[in-house]
């Protein structure tokens, strides 16, 4: 079983973040923690799970919260991992200080996920983020010194500002530090950030995307999915991407088991009165199978090809032909990650 922990804390909005966080009172984080705990408990006492094979730590900023505040939950976990347990955290270069790394690495964590975006401060300033290139480096650096073996970093692409240089740079200093994972996302404009209303600060670019790729894969960092690269992969994304069930905690986190999708309340005051309202729904057959291709296919995970139609088979079987799909122990796979979603859309026309 899977388990995903949202932290809703930011110490500020980025200005492209549609993300369920908030910049909130520290006095909130300790009372987010006492629910989120009891939400936990009820959720495990309903699904009963009986390894948690990886854990991921979400927000927000995970690292904006005191470490301390974080025993009782591992504390809480414990009896459910060992030490073949991929235990993640999401951070933030200025927050994740050596003294953070290292007692959540006390407690158990044994995954890094910083979100570096660029180590350019014009390019970091653009996006709304309050760190430094500087900072950036110097927490991958505490990180290795604190006993971290498995680290990632977030860059983002897809700015006005980005060139092939610029990105070149970025995923030099990056591979410096002989990281064996990295998640290269283009920015998206969303609806409600102040970037939406400023689209000439996107760049969107396939010329830029397959640049991104082909520099990663030279740097032993090849794509095993559309935003993701590396030889050590995340085992926690990829249990969504497989279509595994994942219990969710925390505000407006999703779990889902199989069956049926849940998902506590998106507003903080709310969820801090009561972490157990759900909003419960059922994930009818048609949107399982359409959730399986969009997931399957946008990784190396690849799609059953029992769970295709005849007529979609036959769809497939074009896409075949034309060098877009790959047929491999009866699993269809995207031979270009990013053109996963249009390859889906073709598999569902009507005929």
């Amino acid at each position: 079983m899977h388990l995903y922990i949202h932290i809703p804390f930011c110490e500020q909005k980025c200005h492209y973040c549609a993300f369920n966080s908030f910049v909130a009172s520290k006095n909130l984080h300790e009372p987010y923690i006492q629910a989120l705990l009891e939400q936990l408990k009820k959720l495990f006492n309903k699904y009963n799970p009986q390894y948690l094979s990886t854990i991921f730590f979400g927000g927000g900023t995970p690292s904006c919260v005191d470490a301390k505040l974080y025993k009782p939950i591992f504390e809480f976990l414990w009896p459910y991992i060992d030490s073949h347990s991929e235990i993640s955290s999401e951070a933030n270069p200025n927050s994740a200080s050596s003294s953070w790394l290292q007692q959540m690495h006390d407690f158990g964590l044994n995954r890094i996920s910083l979100g570096v975006q660029s180590f350019h401060d014009e390019k970091l300033k653009l996006l709304g983020r309050n760190h430094k290139g500087v900072q950036a480096k110097r927490a991958i650096s505490e990180a290795q010194d604190v006993g971290f073996e498995n680290i990632s970093i977030d860059l983002i692409y897809g700015t006005s500002l980005d060139t092939k240089e610029l990105l070149f740079d970025d995923i030099a200093q990056a591979r410096a530090f002989g990281l064996k994972h990295l998640s290269a996302y283009t920015l998206t404009l969303e609806e409600n950030t102040p970037l939406y209303t400023k689209p000439e600060v996107s760049k969107d670019s396939a010329e830029l995307a397959n640049f991104v790729r082909q520099s990663l894969y030279e740097s032993n960092l090849p794509q095993y999915e559309v935003s993701n690269y590396g030889t050590l992969t995340c085992k926690h994304n990829l249990g969504y991407w497989k279509y595994e069930p994942y219990i969710g905690a925390g505000c407006g986190a999703v779990g889902f088991d199989g069956q049926k999708r849940y998902k506590a309340s998106s507003n903080l005051k709310e969820y801090l009165k009561n972490p157990n309202a759900l909003h419960v729904e059922i994930v009818n057959e048609n949107e399982k199978l359409l959730e399986r291709l969009f997931l399957g296919l946008r990784a190396n995970v690849g799609v059953d090809k029992n769970l295709l139609s005849p007529s979609m088979q036959k769809r497939a079987q074009i896409l075949i032909d034309e060098k877009m799909l790959d047929l491999l122990d009866n699993r269809f796979y995207a031979k270009d990650l990013f053109l996963a979603d249009e390859i889906v859309l073709f598999l569902l026309e009507k005929d």
